[in-house]
């Protein structure tokens, strides 16, 4: 069965996109079938995958508002089991757009039906608010991964992407899970790290993961060339890191 993973944080810059690009990769290097739903106006998990969403004609917007179908604006990418629902300019005006629409908060999830079947995964990359597109992206999902960088400030507003998501559960999804938290940007060097690390098993018992993403150039190198990690430095530590995170993934599923 299809697993949706929706990769939430409202905290910008926290690897969020860096983490759904590069996840999406390493699954699908280990031969499964996933599809990236880029949901974020900014469009920057589109673009790390060598998609020009300036010149798209359409996108996921079309597919939110039912204009289209999500089939016909998905798009390849280098890896034959790796494809992507970009995102266009035009999302950037959905989160006003989708208050008055009828089921609102559930038109990512009705597009997401008709291609469910066809993937092992699906990874929404949703934009860092806890606006309506956000929404969208955790009604859709299954569970949640959400990475944490490890400073200080990362962990300011955690609490509150909590309580949206138990709003969520209450209200929209009971079944909704949450996979986990992953720590991006970790530096060794740095005693501020292990202590976010600490702090960070407060919240989520049992619920981090042991693969650590490292701080690395390479990984934020890679979208400028329209490549994953995988595909721009498979050797680096944060490509190492990616491929653990993936493999533990993987795990989950076999255990559950």
């Amino acid at each position: 069965m299809s697993k949706i993973i929706s990769i939430i944080n409202q905290k910008g810059g926290v690897g969020k996109t860096t983490t759904a690009v590069n996840l999406g990769a390493y699954l699908a290097q280990l031969g499964k079938r996933v599809l990236l739903v880029d949901i974020d106006p900014q469009a920057n998990a589109t673009s790390g995958l060598g998609i020009d969403h300036q010149n798209l004609d359409q996108g996921i917007y079309e597919a939110f508002v039912g204009s289209v179908p999500l089939s016909q604006i998905i798009k390849h990418t280098v890896q034959d089991n790796y494809r992507v629902a970009p995102a266009t300019i035009a999302l950037a005006g959905a989160g006003v757009e989708l208050v008055n629409m009828p089921n609102r908060e559930f038109r990512l999830e009705q597009a997401l039906k008709s291609v469910k079947d066809e993937y092992d995964y699906i990874i929404v990359d949703s934009p860092p608010s806890l606006g309506m597109l956000t929404v969208n992206g955790l009604v859709a999902a299954d569970e949640i991964l959400i990475p944490i960088q490890s400073e200080y400030f990362a962990l300011e507003g955690l609490g509150h992407l909590l309580h949206t998501i138990s709003l969520v559960q209450n209200n929209l999804k009971p079944n909704l899970g949450i996979m986990g938290a992953v720590i991006t940007m970790f530096d060794l060097r740095n005693r501020l790290s292990g202590d976010v690390m600490r702090e960070l098993y407060q919240y989520f018992p049992n619920k981090v993961f042991r693969s650590v993403i490292p701080r690395s150039v390479k990984l934020a190198e890679a979208p400028s060339f329209g490549r994953s990690i995988l595909h721009y430095d498979p050797l680096s530590k944060g490509a190492r890191a990616y491929e653990r995170l993936a493999r533990e993934v993987i795990d989950l599923e076999k255990n559950f």
